[in-house]
């Protein structure tokens, strides 16, 4: 995947906020006795969203390295739609 080597600095940073962002949430939940839920919340939106841009970053590279990769077999390209769809549909769940 040349694409995620490319971009590798990128991709680790958004890993390590997520990360970051996660030890934050396991903090909030676990300190104190009288949470405050708001900011729970807010927290999983957060690291929700930044799951999700993680997401679009690599998908986006994916297809445009390997899907529309223009050295393709039809068989090759249908294999890798298949691979995305898969990804997609537990993403999605």
């Amino acid at each position: 995947m040349t694409h995620t080597v490319k971009g590798q600095k990128s991709l680790l940073a958004r890993v390590r906020r997520i990360k970051g962002q996660a030890e934050a949430l396991e903090r909030l939940i676990g300190g104190s006795q009288d949470m405050d839920c708001g900011r729970v919340l807010q927290q999983i939106a957060a690291i929700r969203g930044a799951v999700t841009g993680l997401m679009a970053e690599v998908l986006e590279g994916h297809l445009r390295e390997h899907v529309a990769g223009e050295n393709l077999t039809p068989e090759q390209r249908q294999d890798e739609i298949e691979e995305v769809v898969s990804a997609l549909r537990t993403y999605m769940r």
